[in-house]
């Protein structure tokens, strides 16, 4: 873990004890070290930093374009953020991403490529399946829920309860050969039912009980 990134993760750590009621559960299922894809439900901005002040090692998270040349993408490229262009195949990002995983690192990544404007699960992509194919990497399953109600509740001089819920580690199937868009989408659904378990039922969307799963899935767009 480098400096910079333990000072970032020292901040946001004091910022969740001060500011919210912070819980994390099942760190006693977190893995001595990587490789490992750290899989996480995104409902809001702090939901990365909810996570990285959880996890004991550094995390490389998968972070939109668009924020690269904003603060935000500052802050994030001080964390080893790996920036992707949404709606396409960007084999660069996939490069960086599979070099991290092959050196025994931890990349951070949300299953549904894009932040949730309802707070529940949506759809996954495949992006997730094809990096566990490609690096044979186990995935580590995170809910987090009440991040959404943190700055509401400061303005009304509250603190929101933010739980970090940590299953564990698992491996998807592996394939023969060059696993079709199909099979991705079916091993990335199976990634986000181990979230869904993590979290409480308003929270699981269209992997909860009596979801229904759009028959196109939509391309994310930030």
């Amino acid at each position: 873990m480098s400096l910079v990134y333990r000072l970032l993760r020292a901040v946001v750590a004091l910022f969740f004890r001060v500011c919210t009621h912070y819980v994390v559960v099942g760190r006693e299922n977190l893995p001595e070290r990587g490789p490992l894809i750290v899989a996480v439900n995104h409902i809001h901005t702090l939901d990365s930093p909810a996570v990285m002040a959880a996890l004991p090692w550094q995390v490389a998270t998968l972070a939109a374009r668009k924020w690269e040349r904003h603060f935000k993408g500052f802050l994030l490229r001080l964390t080893g953020a790996i920036f992707v262009s949404r709606g396409k195949v960007d084999r660069q990002a996939l490069r960086r991403a599979l070099a991290v995983l092959q050196a025994g690192g931890v990349l951070g990544m949300a299953p549904e490529g894009t932040r949730s404007r309802t707070f529940d699960l949506q759809p996954a992509r495949g992006g997730i399946a094809y990096l566990a194919h490609l690096s044979g990497a186990p995935i580590l399953p995170v809910g987090v829920t009440g991040v959404e109600k943190v700055i509401p509740a400061l303005l009304r001089l509250r603190r929101a309860t933010v739980r970090v819920t940590i299953g564990r580690p698992f491996v998807l199937r592996g394939f023969d050969s060059r696993p079709r868009t199909p099979e991705l989408l079916e091993e990335a659904d199976t990634v986000m039912r181990h979230i869904a378990a993590l979290l409480p039922p308003e929270y699981q969307g269209v992997y909860g009980k009596g979801g229904h799963m759009p028959e196109h899935r939509p391309v994310p767009q930030d």
